[in-house]
């Protein structure tokens, strides 16, 4: 037995195996972080403080790892045995912080951006419903052929497309028409025709950002289906005018450029241009200002167009009246027929001011069929602010049946931007009717009782939620623009009363409960 006694103690334990180990490892550490200076091996230093790293564990999650520690012996211990090293020493973790910025091109919406969008919206719902129109949403994530069918070579190169786990390709929307198209298919005959739906909604387009321009936006559209008449336009263009008008945009901060696809197409039809190609000189031609002039006519040659079909093209683009026009046209075509209507009905709907004609304006989605339109800053400051026209044959491109149609889309960006240029965004604070406050803390009770009855009865109610000096309560009130502060005392609530104070005029008195409005 005493043999076995002495094979026990001669025997280390795990502790007494591992503690040394533990020691040779960390207590440098910590001596280096208590003392950056020492180079000293003492003990650790437990009455300076040390901040560690985050340890990848020592021993391995292997329960075998760890039951042949009890047995290893120290380096050198004997012939035969296990080595008793724990491996190479812990590495630290370092933990990095997240970029706090949203993806480039995209935004948070704070509280007071929040309630800038919300302003926006708030009109363009307005106008919508002042038209008569209904309003509509969409998928955000919708199917990518559904926009690169007909959209256009431009939004292939824009869309944030992938293919999903059931091996689907979808695509991020990067515009709102021709996922209104796809709903007026799936309606079919039960739509009762003519149909005006409004939407906003988000879009999607990896394009280089500008001033106004973001990757991703806000867009309010207004769409007309089953009304072939040149009437549908005027209306539209009259609703955006109005949507000017209530925010504070006059004729003299904005305008209309208005032409017609019809014009382009008399043009190319006259040097015998293909059709197919229609769709790739629109594209060209809607760079015609953000590029130089001998640019667009290479592109043009490019893309099939002789060298006096481009020249014809070009003359043709620069015109700026109706009159000169119809020069060239003729009175007789489609294209001069119906633009002429248009700004006798500007006329009538009383905003003539605000239009112009512009032959140059052809915008660069392929699926529009006659008249089109932009709004444009007169300063020349910023890009399009908003854009649309007639698109009678874009159901065919999805398999339905044609309809005539026409819409606009009126981006949440560049009007902003428009409303700083001017000086006139509006002044947007928070503002409650009523800051609810417990003067103690076993108060805190009725003062909820208090903030549900005033909230039941429509009032917006900030009920300060901690035991709070009245001086952090003032402070609060102001900062919220309250127009109310009642105050909840225990000799008051006893009598059934609550302290009101009127906080523009300093007027206070008591209130009974039930007569609290």
């Amino acid at each position: 037995m005493a043999a076995a006694a002495a094979a026990t103690a001669a025997k280390p334990s795990s502790f007494l195996i591992l503690r040394p180990r533990l020691n040779h490892y960390l207590k440098p550490l910590c001596v280096s972080l208590a003392n950056p200076s020492s180079s000293s091996s003492s003990s650790f230093p437990f009455n300076r403080a040390c901040v560690l790293p985050i340890l990848k564990p020592l021993l391995s999650s292997n329960p075998r790892h760890h039951s042949s520690v009890a047995f290893a012996r120290d380096n050198g211990g004997g012939a035969g045995g296990r080595s008793g090293a724990l491996g190479p020493a812990p590495v630290a973790e370092v933990i990095q912080k997240i970029d706090v910025n949203p993806p480039k091109g995209t935004r948070d919406f704070s509280p007071d951006e929040m309630r800038l969008r919300n302003w926006l919206f708030h009109n363009f719902r307005e106008v919508s419903r002042l038209f008569g129109f209904e309003e509509v949403d969409f998928p955000v994530l919708e199917s990518e052929a559904l926009f690169v069918r007909k959209a256009g070579e431009e939004i292939k190169d824009q869309l944030y497309c992938f293919e999903d786990r059931g091996n689907r390709r979808v695509a991020l929307r990067p515009e709102l028409t021709p996922s209104l198209a796809r709903l007026v298919i799936q309606k079919g005959k039960s739509l009762s025709l003519p149909v005006k739906w409004f939407a906003i909604g988000q879009c999607w387009r990896y394009e280089r950002m500008t001033r106004g321009r973001r990757r991703e936006h806000y867009q309010w559209n207004m769409d007309i289906i089953g009304v072939p008449d040149v009437m549908a336009e005027a209306e539209l263009i009259s609703s955006i005018v109005t949507f000017f008008k209530r925010i504070g945009i006059t004729a003299s901060d904005v305008g209309f450029k208005v032409s017609s696809r019809k014009v382009l197409q008399e043009v190319l039809s006259r040097y015998s241009i293909r059709e197919d190609l229609f769709g790739k000189v629109c594209i060209i031609i809607d760079k015609i200002e953000k590029i130089p002039l001998n640019d667009i006519k290479e592109e043009l040659k490019a893309a099939g167009v002789s060298t006096e079909a481009v020249e014809q093209l070009l003359q043709v683009l620069s015109i700026k009246s109706l009159t000169e026009l119809e020069e060239i046209l003729g009175d007789a075509g489609e294209a001069v027929v119906e633009l002429k209507q248009l700004f006798s009905l500007a006329e009538k709907f009383g905003y003539s001011e605000w239009i112009q004609f512009d032959a140059s304006i052809v915008r660069g989605l392929a699926y529009y069929t006659g008249i089109v339109f932009e709004g444009f800053d007169r300063d020349g400051k910023l890009r399009a602010i908003c854009g649309g026209g007639r698109y009678d044959r874009l159901l065919s491109t999805f398999g339905g049946d044609d309809i005539p149609a026409c819409g606009f889309g009126f981006g949440d960006a560049v009007i902003v931007e428009l409303l700083k240029e001017k000086g006139r965004l509006p002044a947007l604070s928070l503002q409650v009717d009523n800051i609810v406050c417990a003067l103690d803390h076993d108060l805190q009770g009725p003062a909820a009782t208090v903030a549900t009855i005033l909230r039941e009865k429509g009032q917006t109610v900030d009920l300060v939620l901690e035991n709070k000096p009245l001086k952090w309560v003032f402070k609060r009130a102001a900062r919220i623009n309250a127009e109310r502060l009642i105050l909840v005392g225990s000799a008051e609530w006893q009598r059934g009363m609550v302290g009101v104070k009127i906080l523009s005029s300093g007027e206070q008195h008591e209130i009974k409960l039930d007569e609290l409005e």
